[in-house]
């Protein structure tokens, strides 16, 4: 059974940091492109960062040059998201994606999907 779980999540003020992680099991890790999207209370759920099996990066705009994805080199079932200079509108539930082919982005979709973990930004 394939399960990703989410950690790192929690209360910042604007301009700190945050790493998330996924912890990842059930499958083939390399075999899997990985992805992180972003939820906020009332809109829908959007791309954030995703790399592919073949180790190439794709970013949000919004994410580029703040947010870094990505695997861990000693561990091969877990992935990050680093996130810096964070701002209030960064507040979202973030969730870890996975799938044997490509993580689509908008729709987002893909075969597997963390429950999410919570990410505030005060100002």
């Amino acid at each position: 059974e394939v399960q990703l779980v989410e950690s790192g999540g929690g209360s910042v003020q604007a301009g700190g940091s945050l790493k998330l992680s996924c912890a990842a099991s059930g499958f083939i890790f390399n075999e899997y492109a990985i992805a992180w999207f972003r939820q906020a209370p009332g809109k829908d759920r959007e791309f954030v960062g995703s790399v592919s099996r073949n180790g190439r990066s794709v970013y949000a705009d919004f994410a580029k040059g703040r947010f870094t994805l990505s695997r861990d080199n000693t561990r091969s079932d877990m992935w990050y998201l680093q996130m810096n200079n964070l701002r209030p509108e960064d507040t979202a539930d973030y969730y870890c994606a996975a799938d044997p082919g490509d993580v689509r982005r908008n729709p987002p979709q893909a075969a597997y999907w963390g429950s999410g973990t919570q990410v505030t930004v005060s100002s």
